[in-house]
């Protein structure tokens, strides 16, 4: 009876929602029939079978207004010479932006060179990308099998190696600098234990370690729940079959869990080596390129030489960006090719 009843009585929900939807009706039909004037008569002269290009009319514009243009613009920056800004006030010049750039006695000496800048930049930039792009992937991969497991307030802890992630780098930038800068947190406590303060940033291998430390600690989380997605993609019947032969932990690590998640661990690899290489954020606000030229990588030498430091020679640091993004384009390329054949073997 009580049962019957609460079907019999109307359900508050349902009348609201019949309500929004009877006053909504109208409008929604209004902006169909505004959309099918519009788009029914471009239908029947393109074909429908092109109304696809259409819809993707408006991704391609903000694309090429935002994106392609600018490359082609940076292009024919890097052929010109002079501190003007505007195109027709700077003269053409040819590949001479790039001579300079690799203008060395010898490539492995940045004194050598007459940008010895750049060469700096370059040197720190691969050292830093080694660093970062195995400490990602080593941290990331350990992670995620810790939180596949079956642990108490697994939730909790997911949420919390994925928090650095939602902050902004230059605030990530800003706390480390206060927990390592000379008077910061760490020193208070190392201090009296060791008598004397330790000068991070001011050591080029220390501010050279905590950039690395920092930028691993603030993306991992991120590539953690790429590879946990992909751990959890992978069948349990699996382990259960290897458990009832025998196999240790270590081998179904090594013979199942790895192999299965190499693809998953290839798009990690390629989105943390893409990463690494425009590092930029997290080591200008924690050390601004030092001590010296310590800290100064590719994209910061591009900043310094086109923006910051006068005079601002834009046909030097476009040139820097090209190479910058041919390099990129090269290294994903090999990355790619490498997964491919992964895949087919």
């Amino acid at each position: 009876m009580t049962e019957k009843l609460k079907t019999d009585l109307p359900s508050t929900d349902n009348s609201f929602t019949d309500l929004l939807g009877t006053l909504l009706r109208p409008v929604t039909n209004i902006l169909l029939n505004i959309i099918d004037r519009v788009t029914i008569p471009i239908q029947r002269r393109i074909g429908s079978d092109n109304m696809g290009y259409l819809f993707l009319l408006p991704n391609i514009l903000i694309f090429g207004i935002f994106v392609l243009f600018p490359m082609l613009l940076n292009f024919r920056y890097a052929m010109t010479s002079g501190t003007n800004i505007f195109l027709a006030e700077r003269p053409f010049v040819g590949l001479e932006n790039f001579r300079t750039l690799f203008e060395c006695g010898s490539y492995l000496d940045p004194n050598s060179c007459t940008e010895d800048f750049f060469w700096r930049a370059i040197y720190n930039t691969f050292s830093f990308v080694f660093f970062n792009v195995v400490g990602v992937v080593f941290f990331s991969l350990t992670t995620a099998l810790v939180l596949n497991q079956n642990i108490k307030a697994r939730g909790f802890f997911r949420s919390v190696f994925f928090y650095p992630v939602l902050l902004s780098p230059v605030v990530v930038g800003f706390i480390w600098r206060w927990i390592i800068r000379q008077n910061g947190l760490l020193n208070a406590i190392i201090e009296p234990i060791l008598g004397s303060r330790i000068t991070f940033l001011t050591d080029p291998d220390w501010a050279l370690f905590w950039v690395i430390f920092v930028s691993i600690w603030a993306t991992m989380g991120f590539y953690t729940l790429i590879l946990l997605a992909g751990l959890q993609s992978i069948p349990g019947s699996l382990y259960e079959a290897s458990s009832m032969d025998g196999a240790s932990p270590w081998d179904n690590l090594r013979f199942i869990t790895l192999p299965l998640l190499m693809p998953t661990m290839f798009v990690v690899l390629v989105l943390a080596l893409i990463r690494a290489v425009q590092v930029f954020d997290i080591p200008f606000v924690l050390t601004g390129g030092g001590p010296g030229t310590s800290t100064t990588f590719m994209v910061q030498y591009i900043y310094e030489t086109g923006f910051s430091t006068p005079p601002r020679i834009f046909g030097l640091a476009s040139a820097a960006s090209v190479i910058l993004g041919i390099a990129l384009l090269i290294f994903t390329m090999i990355q790619l090719r490498i997964g491919n054949d992964s895949s087919l073997a």
